[in-house]
């Protein structure tokens, strides 16, 4: 068994970081906003995989927006973080910085996710033409049997700046989001209320569709003053269903050059999440699905009468990235909590390969009881015992 370590929970996630940068100092600069004013940058950059945040931190023009339009909580953060990490094949996480998007504002958002609508539609709803600028199709179907189904659900902007040898910050790239239905829900009136219906919608018809409406993004972004020059990278992401346990993924993006509004050429995005166990893991990663049920049987023969035990595993091809487990089970003592937290930690560092990254979250009816982190190529454990 390897050493328990109680560390405080902020060193837990502090030192489950890649790689950490605390060399330099809090450093002030000088922004080229509509107002000029000084910023912060600061000091401690805790992993490569992320940018350092300008301060005072400004809320994105998108913020609430995402949480009405994204099916899940596990869509929402995989769609804010995945387009990050697409970011960095542009823009260097040590030469730029992050800003939430501030430049594609949410009344223009909002407008955007809508509809076409014919002439009549606009004079039914007393619309103008001009207000008639959505990016989802016309639906010339009934409310019971639409045309076609809404195809954009969601567009998040992220905004990345530099700085030059005198301290100025600009904006320097952008990356755009946009989150593509897989599945297409509708509410239809039956009585006095309504019943949400749903549509699956094809992947090749959502590619298809997601691509025409990227090159339609870029084409209106090239008409506000501060994204017209400058390099822009634009992703498709797609959506799971509303009762999906893992998030949906990121599956290609593209560029688009400084000044151009013409788009280069596609890249896939070859990443995806598995729930542990699945058939979907079973068929597609047997052996990493393997190695699961042997830890989680092992987990059941300490409590014979529990089998929660579910994980969520992060492919990038087809090499498994991060696996996170959830542990709830009810203990009648701290005791009891801490011995069960030593078995487990022993069973990550026996049945998981050293280069994969495991979290493991042990929970009760009281709440959290313990955090195991093992980092990828890591020796030791980092164990955290909730008091």
């Amino acid at each position: 068994m390897k050493k328990l370590s109680l560390l405080a929970l902020s060193l837990v996630f502090l030192l489950s970081a890649c790689a950490p940068n605390f060399g330099k100092q809090n450093e002030e600069v000088q922004t080229k906003e509509k107002t000029k004013g000084k910023a912060i940058i600061p000091k401690y950059n805790i992993s490569d995989k992320y940018y350092r945040t300008i301060l005072p931190f400004k809320p994105g023009e998108a913020r609430g927006l995402v949480v009405n339009n994204i099916n899940t909580r596990y869509d929402l953060n995989e769609f804010e973080m995945g387009l990050m990490r697409i970011a960095q094949n542009s823009f260097d996480t040590e030469k730029y910085y992050f800003r939430e998007g501030q430049e594609i504002k949410a009344d223009t958002i909002r407008a955007w996710l809508n509809r076409q609508y014919t002439k009549e539609q606009l004079k039914k709803n007393k619309l103008k033409q001009s207000d008639n600028i959505g990016l989802n199709p016309v639906n010339t179907g009934s409310e019971a049997n639409p045309s076609s189904p809404i195809y954009l659900a969601h567009i998040l902007e992220h905004d990345y700046l530099t700085k030059d040898d005198k301290g100025n910050v600009k904006l320097a790239g952008v990356t755009i989001g946009l989150a593509m239905n897989s599945t297409y829900y509708y509410k239809v009136a039956v009585g006095g209320g309504t019943v949400e219906k749903e549509k699956s919608i094809p992947y090749a018809e959502m590619v298809r569709e997601g691509k025409k409406i990227a090159a339609e993004v870029v084409k209106r972004v090239r008409g506000i003053k501060k994204l017209s020059d400058v390099p822009i990278t634009i992703a498709l992401f797609k959506q799971e269903t509303k009762s999906s346990v893992v998030p949906g993924n990121f599956f290609t993006y593209t560029t688009v050059d400084s000044g151009s509004s013409s788009l280069n050429d596609w890249e896939k995005v070859d990443e995806k999440y598995y729930l542990f166990p699945s058939t979907n893991a079973k068929n597609d990663h047997r052996d990493d699905m393997t190695s699961f049920l042997n830890f989680k049987q092992d987990v059941e023969d300490y409590f014979p009468n529990f089998n929660g035990v579910v994980g969520r595993a992060f492919y990038s091809g087809d090499q498994m990235q991060d696996l996170t487990i959830t542990i709830p089970i009810q203990f009648y003592g701290k005791t009891e909590a801490v011995g069960f937290t030593q078995y487990v930690t022993g069973l990550v560092m026996q049945y998981f390969p050293k280069y994969l990254s495991v979290s493991v979250s042990v929970t009760s009816v009281d709440g959290p009881e313990a955090l195991i982190v093992k980092k990828a190529n890591g020796t030791e454990p980092f164990v955290y015992i909730y008091q």
